[in-house]
């Protein structure tokens, strides 16, 4: 799994660099994300512009990546595809987690927050 990490002004954001999150991958990306946000960001923005399918196993390791983070950090979401907005939305998730329309704006807000 390629994750690209990059931290400004004490907000990672890690971008996917995969078109798919999906159950042949979903183990590998949680590993990955926990060995990328071993650091003190206090938010954490995932960048999921690349990715084209994301499935139930793929969703399941998104919110199991936000409740790894939580309590002290936050987990949020940009540049999602109309695919993956699609999953997001049908299953509710879009009220649970903060979803930003693209990364430059979600680097933008963040150090706004």
């Amino acid at each position: 799994m390629k994750l690209k990490p990059s931290t400004i002004q004490g907000v990672l954001t890690v971008t996917v660099q995969e078109n798919r999150i999906d159950a042949a991958c979903a183990l590998q990306f949680k590993e990955r994300m926990r060995e990328v946000t071993q650091g003190n960001a206090h938010r954490v923005i995932l960048d999921l512009g690349q990715v084209q399918f994301l499935d139930s196993s793929g969703l399941g390791a998104v919110v199991a990546v936000m409740k790894l983070l939580a309590p002290d950090r936050k987990l949020e979401l940009s540049s999602l595809t109309p695919t993956v907005e699609k999953v997001f939305r049908l299953t509710r998730m879009d009220t649970i987690f903060t979803i930003h329309p693209q990364g430059g704006m979600a680097g933008q807000n963040a150090l706004k927050a």
